[in-house]
């Protein structure tokens, strides 16, 4: 398997990333919303990424690679492991550009997302809900397919995609203080923390993550990575583990990790839901629940919010369960 993981990706690795995937990706709203900021004593900006193609931003990431492969490793297609957002997004990516694309998903992964990726033309092969058999099985998937891997987050072309997403908030906006995203492989915020670091150096960059999800926030406090295997949490997104270049982000450009309960992200998403009367996944919903757990930390501050997708099965909401 080809590692490619420590060739950390520049800022003119963004640039190069947000020419090759314009076509194929949406510059989505930023929104606001007086009742939350009335709420939370903040002025918020919602970098909605639901709205994105393929509902996430990981269509970011994904198209980076997928458009930037030359045309002999494009024959041979890509693959990837995935809860699910990457999965359908390289999907999608692959799709566009006529390309084979396989991915192992948790047997436990949304049915919506399941739908998506066969939707968008990818093979699923599933996988036990947790890191070891994911890893374990796309081994031999790769094996067999000899498919490029694109993994995740740990790819300096997916985080060159996935900077585009707070370069464009920066543009939407008129100057920030702080940007909230959530973390989980780190794939959303070590593009933020490469994107900021090089056009708003001053911006705060604060990770979100579940508190029954919090190897990140685990391995900031203790300077080196700590990986939980199969951690249990609503925000089916958030699962996996940092990885080597996404900490060599984390580590170096984030001011903080904060987290919140199921409850307060349960909440936090229906309350988006409610009035901003957009759709989030629970994944998305963490970083809302973070600021309103710590109003403090947030009042009287311009915040950047970064919605990451909107994939969510709507017949197991999780305020109905």
């Amino acid at each position: 398997m080809k590692d490619s993981s420590m060739q950390i990706p520049t800022f003119a690795d963004v640039l190069a990333a947000h020419g090759r995937i314009a076509p194929y990706i949406h510059r989505t709203p930023v929104l606001t919303s007086a009742y939350l900021n009335d709420l939370t004593g903040a002025q918020l900006f919602f970098k909605c990424e639901n709205f994105q193609k393929a509902g996430a931003f990981k269509v970011r990431g994904a198209s980076n690679a997928v458009f930037g492969l030359d045309e002999a490793a494009a024959a041979k297609g890509v693959c990837t492991h995935s809860s699910g957002n990457h999965a359908l997004s390289l999907s999608y990516a692959a799709g566009r550009r006529g390309i084979p694309c396989n991915v192992v998903m948790p047997r436990t992964a949304p049915q919506a997302k399941k739908d998506a990726v066969r939707g968008y033309g990818g093979i699923i092969t599933e996988c036990d809900p947790s890191t070891t058999s994911r890893e374990a099985v796309f081994t031999g998937v790769q094996a067999a397919t000899g498919g490029d891997f694109v993994h995740p987050y740990n790819d300096p072309r997916v985080i060159a995609g996935q900077g585009t997403c707070s370069r464009e908030l920066i543009e939407q906006t008129d100057g920030l203080d702080m940007v909230v995203a959530p973390i989980g492989g780190g794939g959303m915020i070590s593009g933020t923390c490469l994107t900021l670091s090089n056009i708003a150096p001053e911006v705060q960059i604060i990770a979100a993550e579940p508190a029954q999800a919090d190897d990140a926030y685990r391995s900031f406090k203790a300077g080196h990575i700590i990986a939980d295997d199969a951690p249990d949490t609503i925000a089916d997104g958030l699962k996996v583990p940092l990885k080597d270049l996404t900490w060599h982000f984390v580590s170096n450009h984030v001011t903080d990790i904060l987290t919140a309960s199921e409850a307060e992200i349960i909440s936090a998403m229906k309350l988006t839901w409610q009035r901003m009367k957009i759709v989030i996944e629970a994944s998305c919903a963490v970083p809302l629940a973070t600021i309103i757990k710590n109003k403090d930390r947030f009042a009287g501050k311009r915040v950047g919010v970064i919605i990451t997708g909107g994939n969510v099965d709507l017949d197991t909401l999780p305020w109905t369960l």
